[in-house]
This record gives structure tokens, sequence and C-alpha cells, in this order.
């Protein structure tokens, strides 16, 4: 076989037991007297994407992985069980999304799941819309704020800084003309990303978002759930205004991505000097300025030519450099979205709304497929690799299948730079007792 690294990818889903999962959730989608099971051909579907696939007839990759990965349906079949998928509308997404739910508790229980608080506190829940880009006339495609064509999904993440896992938690498809800022469309996203979270991580998460959570709805809906939210506030006039005849006694040294003080950037907290009559009580507004890089345009609400960015927070605790890095650091939520559309969400590549629906919901499951093998398994750089460089390095690997009496071996190539490395992570999964 070409890709002896899907032996890692299926050892990963049975210790996640997400084809059984899957199988019982999808139990009624199944066709009499049907050859391929729903749930085998998802799961099949997810090791395509992980490895690098990005259409239903990429699962052909499989086929010369049978005895590892089970029969491979014909392209045909493949199409036909999205099609009754996707006839089974919102009942099937909430059957798959059960299904990763029940699968990601099995991870976690093993090993794969967050550290819990760490220098970030909470572990952190980023909500970020992207731009997916149609090249033909697709249902729902439309024009985009940035003058392209497609959708705006919105997609929910668990940070993958220190303690966290970047796991793929939900994603809301969303017509191309969908605004950022649509707080009902946040609110959903978060519901279906708290629902994948195990009873016990799900109390203990903070909301991040950039300014297109800048909404009362948005804030209020978080504070209801009792939750802490760190969102995006509008740098305007109001806040030039407030922040013009402080006294550098008020600013502080802001930090650098190591936590330490960075020269020339300073924050302030502004709460009592808004107007924040409407807002959801105890909401806090925190300041950055800072130089702007060489080249960059200043705007009007940049105050002695230094650039003015806040975030609002309801967080009690804290020194204000500690809870501003917190707050940039939801920038790696773009690496996560960068990942996903490397596993899948480049293209949505089926014509109707209804089957790109579960399109997103197998590139959910591919992501966490790759982000469970190195959460479970990996070590060093490799723990926080992009998907191509786990594909190139682990899944590439040729090897070939052999049968001596009752069991089957996976006979990597021994000259291959890092066969030992992936021996290793698969002899770790091994270990891991099945699923009960």
């Amino acid at each position: 076989m070409s890709r002896g690294g899907i032996a890692l990818l299926a050892g990963t889903a049975r210790v996640a037991g997400i084809e059984d999962e899957l199988r019982t959730a999808l139990a009624s989608w199944r066709r009499p007297r049907a050859v391929h099971d729903p749930a085998r051909v998802v799961t099949q579907l997810s090791y395509a994407l992980a490895a690098g696939g990005d259409c239903l007839a990429d699962i052909a990759m499989l086929r010369d992985a049978t005895a590892i990965v089970g029969a491979v349906p014909s392209d045909p079949t493949v199409s036909r069980v999205i099609d009754d998928l996707a006839a089974g509308g919102q009942q099937v997404l909430d059957a798959i999304a059960d299904a990763h739910a029940a699968a990601r508790a099995r991870v976690h229980a093993a090993g794969g799941g967050p550290a819990g608080t760490g220098p970030d506190g909470p572990v952190p829940l980023d909500i970020d819309a992207t731009l997916v880009s149609a090249h033909s006339d697709k249902e729902d495609a439309q024009p985009t704020y940035k003058r392209g064509f497609g959708h705006h999904p919105v997609m929910a993440f668990l940070d993958h800084g220190a303690g966290g896992t970047g796991e793929a938690l939900a994603g809301l498809l969303r017509p191309g003309n969908a605004n950022a800022n649509n707080a009902a469309d946040l609110l959903t996203t978060l519901d279906l990303a708290l629902t994948q979270l195990p009873d016990t991580l799900r109390g203990q998460v903070l909301i991040r978002c950039d300014g297109g959570g800048y909404s009362h709805k948005f804030f209020a809906g978080v504070i209801e759930r009792k939750l802490e939210f760190s969102v995006g506030w509008q740098a305007n006039l109001d806040v030039a205004d407030a922040i013009t005849p402080l006294p550098e006694t008020a600013w502080t040294p802001a930090y650098d991505s190591d936590g330490q003080p960075r020269e020339g950037a300073d924050v302030t907290e502004l709460s009592g000097l808004l107007e924040l009559t409407g807002w959801p009580a105890g909401t806090r507004v925190i300041a950055r300025r800072e130089v702007p890089h060489p080249g960059a345009q200043l705007r009007l609400t940049d105050v002695e030519g230094r650039r003015i960015t806040c975030f609002a927070t309801n967080t009690t605790r804290g020194q204000l450099a500690d809870l501003e890095l917190r707050h940039r650091r939801r920038a790696r939520v773009e690496d996560r979205i960068r990942c996903a559309k490397d596993t899948g969400l480049t293209n949505l590549p089926l014509h109707d709304t209804a089957s790109n629906r579960v399109w997103l919901a197998l590139v959910l499951l591919a992501v966490d497929l790759l982000t469970w093998t190195q959460t479970l398994t990996l070590t060093g750089p490799l723990r926080a690799a992009e998907p191509k460089t786990l594909r190139h390095r682990l899944l590439a690997v040729a090897a070939r299948i052999a049968h001596t009496g009752r069991r089957t071996h996976l006979r990597l190539d021994r000259h291959w730079p890092w066969a030992a490395t992936l021996a290793s992570a698969i002899a770790t999964l091994q270990a891991i007792p099945d699923p009960t």
C-alpha cells in the first residue's frame, strides 16, 4: 500500500470508537440489504480527507488498504450514501454530531483531551467565520464581502496552545452574503460546540471571538450560558476620546507571545471611561496601544500615532497584560481554519446545501482524527505539526500488508526517516484497550 500511515488513522478511530458510534447513530439511514454501512462510508471518507482528499472520489486512495479499513465502496455507492444522508437533513447532522461527541469523550478519557486550566486560564473556545470560494453555481453560494463568491461558514475550535488540543467542535454552513457579526449564528455555533464537550469541560471554557461578536445579544448569550468571554470591541471615536486625556501612569506594559514585556506596547482599562449602559453588567473594556508597523496607514481612531485595539471581557481576575495576551492569542484560530481548509474545506465539492452540510461534518471528523492522533501518540514538533507535514512524514510511507496465520502485519519501509516514529505511534494506540 502507498499510504501505510492510514493504519495510524484507523487506530485512532478504533480508540475513539467512531465507527461503532456512527453505526448506532445512522442505523435509520441504512438501506435494507445494503452491503456498505453508512457508518463505514463516513469513517472511510474521513480517512480520505485526513490523508489529503478533497472530493468524494478520493476515497479511492483507500482501495489498496482494505485489510486495514475494510471493503471500500464504489464511487456511485459513495454518492448514493451521501445523498441518503443529505435527505435526512438536520436529523442526520445531529446523529453524526452525537457520535462525534461520544468519540471525543472516549479520546479525552484515554488522555487525548485538554490539559485543563493553564497559562490562559480556562480552556479557550474560539469562534470565527471564514470564506469558502465556490467556482460553480452551487446552492446558497452568494457574493461575499471580499467581492468573491461562495459560502461563509462559522467555525468553532478549542485553542491549540499550551494545554489545548485544537479540536474542531462545530461548523455552521451559511451563504456567502451572511454577516460576520450575526449574533444568532454565533450563538448557534457556540451551542453546537458546547454539546461536543464532555460535561466536566463544558463549563470551563473561555469564549473568544474577534469583532464579529461585538453585539449586546452575543455578550448576553455567553453570560446566559454562565461562561466567560473575551471579544473584540470596536475602537471608535468614543474610545479615542477616552484615551486622549489619560496620563502615562494609566498604562502598563503589554506582553509579547512569550509573556515578557513588549517594548512600545501598553494596555489600560477603559471600563469607567466609556458609556456602557445597555451592555451586560460586569463588561470590562481593555485597550492596547502600539506603534504601527512600518508602512501601516494610520486610522482616525489611532491616538498620537499609535494603533489602538480593544476587547471586552467579563473576567474579573488577572492583570491587564495577561488578559490582553490571552485575547490576542485568539488569532491562533486562523491556524485551525487553515488546517480545516487543508482537510477538505477549501472547496465544498457538492452542489446542494444539504450535501455540503454533510461534507462539513466529514471535515470536522477528519480534522479531529488528525488532532486525536497527535494528542494520543505524538510528541515534539509532530505534536503541533499541520496536516501537510503529518501526511508527508507519517501517512505517505509505503508499506506491505502481510498475513501470517490469523494475524495481519503492516511492514513499513524501514528506510523511511520517520518509520520508527510511525511504528511507535501505532504501538501506542494498540496498547489502548478497545472502547467498551
